[in-house]
């Protein structure tokens, strides 16, 4: 195993050697100098992001899953990017999930040792019965994780696609995966604590990787998020501008419309577009697999 000293996330950072002498505002730039950084380092990966994100998608429209492992902050990201799939796209709990070194308790108290437990990953995989079907993305800030190391072989065994987010170019986890996602944002600003730039990394990468599925799968028209799942007020009152932001028509409109569908934003939007009842704008979106544009142009043509 690589000693931690010589893993690019562990290293000292040169720039904020003194931070502890700083005055508060000189202390904040200096964290902020640092974060700028982050962007740019996920844009040298774009290439292996999009290419992640095809076959994300590709696996959850042929019924397959996508599963985080983590530990730790990485753990977290996870879960955290799993959880608000579904009611920002409505997707079932089960098809975005985020297994956390530790369970359930970890997310909020750190559990010693479960990190190292190479075969602990293996057994969390097994009980949400990951398949070959399934998509595992290993995450982890040092790619160097006996937990997520062992998740990922043991979805190698499986035949299933296996992908890496590090930020360590060339680590067992970036050379395991069959597509390794790894921005270098650099040293961190305190020494080893890759909550914070590696941390922001990794939300970045996330956030393209499952934003980019969803928008594969159909679950965006436009840039407007309209397979929203109407779980609160503010998402009712959400679903009404999505409508009228889409379609042009009056507040009163929008909602009458989603009324009289569910509360289902693209539904209603192609009910509007194409002046069709309920279930035939429905059929309309499942022949078009959930598009809301290929729905519209294809009910007009028709």
């Amino acid at each position: 195993m690589m000693e931690l000293s010589t893993i690019a996330t562990e290293k000292r950072n040169e720039n904020t050697l003194h931070i502890d002498e700083l005055e508060t505002l000189e202390m904040i730039r200096l964290i902020n100098t640092e974060d700028k950084k982050v962007a740019y380092a996920v844009e040298k990966e774009v290439d292996n992001i999009a290419a992640a994100v095809d076959i994300i998608a590709e696996k959850l429209l042929n019924g397959g899953r996508l599963i985080y492992a983590g530990c730790g902050t990485s753990g977290r990201l996870g879960v955290l990017d799993a959880v608000e799939c579904p009611p920002t796209y409505s997707t079932s709990p089960d098809m975005i999930m985020g297994i956390l070194a530790g369970g359930y308790q970890a997310m909020f108290r750190a559990v010693e040792g479960a990190e190292d437990d190479f075969g602990l990953g293996e057994e969390d995989l097994k009980k949400v019965s990951f398949t070959e079907k399934d998509v595992l993305v290993g995450i982890a800030a040092s790619g160097r994780t006996p937990y997520v190391i062992g998740a990922m072989k043991y979805a190698k065994t499986l035949g299933a696609a296996v992908l890496g987010v590090t930020c360590c170019k060339d680590s067992e986890i970036d050379r395991l995966a069959d597509i390794g996602i790894a921005p270098m944002p650099g040293p961190e600003v305190i020494t080893g604590s890759t909550r914070m730039k590696s941390g922001t990394a990794q939300k970045m990468v996330l956030n393209m990787l499952s934003t980019g599925a969803m928008v594969k799968l159909g679950k965006v028209y436009g840039n407007l998020m309209v397979d929203v799942k109407p779980s609160n007020r503010k998402l009712i009152d959400r679903c009404a501008t999505i409508v009228q932001n889409a379609t042009g028509v009056s507040r009163e409109e929008a909602k009458s419309t989603l009324e009289k569908c569910d509360y289902r934003p693209k539904v209603a939007i192609v009910m509007i577009e194409n002046n069709l009842d309920k279930q035939s704008a429905i059929n309309e979106l499942e022949k078009a697999k959930g598009h809301v544009a290929a729905a519209i142009e294809a009910s007009r043509e028709a």
